[in-house]
């Protein structure tokens, strides 16, 4: 497909396992400072999502989501962008795209069963999926025909930007879009750092809250916190 973006660039462009960890924590961390009182906050990271796993995730509030789940084999990915072409709800028989899950390995079968990730029917939400294995060297991802007419046919290239740009500036530039609001770029990068949060960082990225009111929640996503 010429000039299409899919699951193929993403898998080039995700980081390892061990940065991809802490930039998803890093992500979630400034999620909560900048806006700790929601419950549905944009990025999101729980260490205790099952037993051996931990789980990273995005939710748009428009149906559009990713989730990254390390596990002791590796970590498992899957996106789902409501819109695309190759969203089960767009296909002739209702199921996952031909190839998106087909090469899943066993490690990782129950992330593809999981049914958070599921419709009522067991019907994987999924339009992108790889993953990666400890001893892997690259990311993986099935073999797949992808719907011609589309820059970004399962969503892999919008889903995923700031895990794929990984950079400060462009935190700072959504997040400012998002919250409507200024974002401070060197407290964005001393969290980027993955350096333990401190007050005067809170301040900097949101004046209206404080470490002790955000502590405990940053702390849940194993994001360092300065004692």
């Amino acid at each position: 497909m010429n000039g299409a973006v899919t699951v193929y660039d993403l898998a080039r462009d995700l980081p390892a396992i061990p940065e991809l960890r802490a930039l998803c924590r890093a992500l979630a961390a400034l999620d909560v400072v900048l806006d700790p009182g929601s419950e549905d906050r944009y990025h999101r990271y729980d260490t205790t999502w099952a037993p051996g796993q931990e789980l990273a995730s995005k939710q748009d509030g428009a149906g559009n989501e990713y989730s990254v789940v390390f596990t002791a084999a590796g970590a498992y990915v899957r996106g789902f962008d409501h819109e695309s072409p190759m969203s089960p709800f767009a296909t002739d028989d209702g199921e996952p795209w031909p190839g998106v899950l087909g090469s899943v390995p066993e490690v990782f079968r129950g992330c593809v069963e999981e049914p958070a990730f599921s419709d009522e029917f067991g019907t994987p939400y999924v339009t992108v999926c790889l993953w990666r294995e400890h001893g892997d060297t690259a990311w993986r991802h099935g073999d797949i025909d992808f719907p011609d007419g589309h820059h970004d046919p399962d969503g892999a290239d919008w889903l995923f930007t700031l895990l794929t740009d990984r950079t400060p500036e462009a935190f700072q530039d959504w997040a400012r879009d998002y919250y409507d609001t200024p974002v401070d770029l060197d407290a964005v990068r001393h969290v980027y750092a993955g350096l333990p949060l401190t007050a005067d960082v809170v301040t900097a990225l949101n004046p209206a809250t404080t470490l002790d009111a955000v502590a405990g929640r940053v702390a849940e996503t194993g994001y360092p916190v300065s004692s």
